[in-house]
């Protein structure tokens, strides 16, 4: 399973729910987990590895190790958010090399399915809330560069141009085989 990169379109695709809870989804999971892991990142959403659904994976030690700690969430909701924010440094798998300060709530409280259907509500705060809404920001199109600040965002454009310009080549390698 491989992680999109930016600007790949299914970054901002539509993401429906999950319907059916079969052992497949259990599969999809585990291979997302696996795709985490590889990469060193502690969360992945569903359209980052091309699949559009509302479907997310995060563990917060971000270690195969600590594997009772993975949290596996389908067609979550927020609840509700703190008042309270915090600015944190966020990455992002699908932007490689690209670090920058996120405000996000300190708190929220979800409403999921965990990977058999069954109803689940979780009070998250600090660093598991902050990897929840980063993630749960991709199934509704959000990417993290769409929350920082404006000289961040001038800081990056280089890089972002350069993941763009890849992007077409390798577009353009696809259609021509």
């Amino acid at each position: 399973m491989d992680i999109l990169q930016y600007p790949d379109p299914r970054l901002r695709a539509p993401n429906a729910p999950i319907v059916e809870f079969t052992p497949e989804l259990a599969k999809i999971s585990a291979a997302m987990f696996e795709a985490m892991y590889r990469t060193d990142g502690v969360g992945l959403a569903g359209p980052q590895v091309g699949i559009n659904l509302k479907l997310l994976v995060f563990n917060p030690g971000g270690d195969s190790a600590s594997s009772e700690t993975e949290v596996v969430l389908c067609n979550p909701k927020i609840v509700s958010r703190s008042r309270e924010t915090e600015s944190g440094e966020e990455g992002c798998l699908s932007f490689p090399e690209i670090n920058a300060q996120v405000v996000r709530p300190i708190t929220s409280i979800v409403e999921a399915q965990d990977i058999e259907g069954n109803g689940i509500t979780l009070e998250l705060e600090g660093w598991a809330s902050r990897i929840f809404q980063h993630e749960y920001d991709h199934l509704d199109g959000i990417l993290f560069i769409d929350r920082m600040s404006s000289p961040d965002k001038t800081r990056i454009r280089p890089i972002l141009n350069e993941l763009i310009a890849e992007f077409r080549v390798d577009l353009a390698g696809t259609s021509r085989n």
